[in-house]
C-alpha cells in the first residue's frame, strides 16, 4: 500500500502552488503526445491503405474521420466535465466524495461506450449515403466504421479513466497505454493489410485491438491507484450530485465538440462531391494538421485543470495567471507545429499516397487550411478557463454560432458562389477568426464577474 501511494505521488502535479510555467508543460506535453500517438493510430490505417490497398481504400478511412467524431465528440466532452468536478474535489481536499465522483465517471464511461456499439453501427450507412460519398467508396467505408464503433466501449474507458488520472496532474501513463497499444496497432495493419489483404476490414480490426490494450492498460492502473482515485469495480455506481455536475459541464463541451463535428461532416458531403481523389487528398492532409491541434488542447485540458483546482482551493489571482501562461503556451507551440508541417508538407504527404491527384488536393488543404490551424487558440484556451470555473454553456454557444452555424452559412453562400476547392476550405481560418474574437471577449467579462466574486 505504502508503494502505490508513493506511485501515486510521483505521478502527481502540486497544480497549487510555485511556478507554473514548468508544471504546465509537464502536464500539457505528455498530453499532446498521447493525442498525437492516437492520431497515428488513424495516420497508420490511413498510410497502409493508402500505399496498399489504393484511392478507394484511402478515401474510405480517411473520409469517416468527421462521423467519428460527431458521435464520440459528444462523451469525450462529458470527459473534461469530469476531469473538473474531480480536480475541483482535490483543490477542496474533499477524499471522501472523490472517490464516488471516480466511480459515477467510469460508469458513465462503460454506458456511453455499449450505447455508442449501437447507434454507431446503425447509423453508419444512412450517414454515409446522407454525405455523398462516393459509390466506389460507400461500401468500405461503411464496413470500417461498423468494425470500428464495436470497439467503443474500449475508447470510452480510455477517454474517462484518462480524465480522471488527469485530475491529479498525471498525464504520462495515458502515454504509455498508447505508445504500447500504438505499436499494436502498426504491427496489426501491415500485417492484416499486405500479408492477409484484408484492406479496410484490417486496419479497422488493428485499432478495435489497439483501443481495448490501451483501455485495459488504464483501468489496471486506476485498479492500482492510491485512495481516494483507486478505482474498484464493485463501487461503479451512479451518484446524483457527481453525475449532475458532470454532465452541467460536460454536456455542453460534449454538445459543442459534437455540433462542431457535424459542421465538419457538412464541409466533408461538399469534398464528397468532388471526386474520390479530393477526398483521399484531403483526408490525407487532415491526419496531420491535426498535429497542431493537439497543442492547443493540450493546454486545454491543462487550463482547464490548473483552473479547476485552484478555483476549488480559493485561489483566483493564480486561476488568471493560468490563463496567460496555457494561452502563450499554446500559441508558441501551435505555431511552431503549424510551421514545421507546411514546411514538409511534401514529404509527409507522401507516407499517405504516391497518387498525383491525390497528392495535388492534399497541398491546397495545407496551404489553405494547416497554414492558420493555430488560430483555434483564440477560443480553445479562453473557452478552457471558463469551464474550469463551471461556466461551460456560455464558450459551447459562441462556438456553435462562430465555428458551426458560421460554416454552414458559408457552404450555402461563398462555395455555392465559387464552386472551388479553395472557396471551400477558406471556412476554417474565418471561422476560427470570427469565434475567437468573440470567446475571447466573453472570456474577460466572465473572469471579472467569477473571480472577482470568488476572491472577496
Amino acid at each position: 500500500m505504502a508503494n502505490s501511494v508513493a506511485k501515486s505521488r510521483s505521478n502527481q502535479i502540486d497544480m497549487l502552488n510555485g511556478p507554473l510555467l514548468g508544471k504546465m508543460l509537464l502536464f500539457a506535453l505528455p498530453l499532446a503526445a498521447s493525442s498525437i500517438l492516437q492520431q497515428l493510430f488513424n495516420a497508420a490505417d490511413v498510410a497502409v491503405v493508402g500505399r496498399f490497398a489504393g484511392s478507394e481504400a484511402l478515401a474510405a478511412v480517411s473520409s469517416n474521420t468527421p462521423i467519428i467524431n460527431l458521435l464520440v465528440n459528444l462523451f469525450v466532452g462529458i470527459s473534461v466535465g469530469a476531469n473538473v468536478v474531480i480536480s475541483r474535489l482535490i483543490g477542496q481536499q474533499k477524499e471522501d466524495k472523490i472517490s464516488s465522483a471516480v466511480h459515477t465517471a467510469m460508469l458513465i464511461a462503460i454506458i456511453s461506450g455499449i450505447a455508442m456499439v449501437f447507434v454507431g453501427c446503425g447509423i453508419a450507412g444512412p450517414m454515409l449515403t446522407m454525405m455523398g460519398s462516393p459509390d466506389d467508396v460507400r461500401p468500405l467505408a461503411t464496413l470500417y466504421l461498423r468494425i470500428y464503433f464495436c470497439g467503443m466501449p474500449f475508447v470510452m474507458l480510455y477517454n474517462f479513466g484518462a480524465a480522471v488520472l488527469r485530475s491529479k496532474g498525471d498525464t504520462k501513463r495515458p502515454v504509455l497505454c498508447l505508445m504500447v497499444s500504438g505499436v499494436i496497432n502498426v504491427i496489426l495493419n501491415l500485417v492484416l493489410v499486405i500479408l492477409f489483404d484484408m484492406s479496410v476490414s484490417g486496419v479497422a480490426i488493428a485499432t478495435v485491438t489497439a483501443n481495448f490494450v490501451s483501455s485495459a492498460m488504464i483501468v489496471y492502473f486506476l485498479m492500482h491507484e492510491a485512495e481516494p482515485i483507486r478505482f474498484h469495480p464493485k463501487k461503479l455506481r451512479i451518484h446524483k450530485k457527481h453525475f449532475l455536475n458532470i454532465i452541467r459541464i460536460g454536456a455542453p463541451a460534449g454538445l459543442q465538440g459534437m455540433v462542431f463535428s457535424f459542421s465538419n461532416v457538412f464541409i466533408q458531403t461538399a469534398i464528397n462531391g468532388f471526386d474520390t481523389h479530393a477526398v483521399a487528398g484531403s483526408g490525407a492532409a487532415f491526419n496531420f494538421e491535426c498535429f497542431t491541434y493537439f497543442f492547443i488542447s493540450a493546454f486545454n485540458q491543462a487550463t482547464v485543470t490548473f483552473t479547476s483546482q485552484n478555483l476549488g482551493a480559493g485561489n483566483p489571482d493564480r486561476c488568471k495567471r493560468v490563463f496567460r501562461v496555457g494561452f502563450l503556451s499554446s500559441l508558441v507551440f501551435s505555431i511552431l507545429c503549424s510551421a514545421t508541417i507546411v514546411l514538409l508538407r511534401e514529404y509527409i504527404v507522401l507516407a499517405f499516397t504516391t497518387d498525383p491527384l491525390d497528392i495535388e488536393y492534399a497541398m491546397i488543404r495545407t496551404l489553405h487550411v494547416a497554414v492558420f490551424t493555430w488560430m483555434m487558440t483564440i477560443y480553445e484556451i479562453p473557452g478552457a478557463a471558463m469551464r474550469g470555473m463551471g461556466h461551460s454553456m456560455l464558450p459551447a454557444i459562441l462556438t456553435i454560432l462562430g465555428v458551426c452555424a458560421f460554416r454552414l452559412l458559408w457552404v450555402e453562400t461563398v462555395f455555392v458562389w465559387y464552386g472551388s476547392f479553395k472557396s471551400l476550405l477558406l471556412v476554417y481560418p474565418a471561422s476560427w477568426i470570427l469565434t475567437g474574437v468573440a470567446v475571447f471577449i466573453a472570456y474577460f467579462i466572465v473572469r471579472r464577474k467569477a473571480l472577482g466574486h470568488h476572491g472577496s
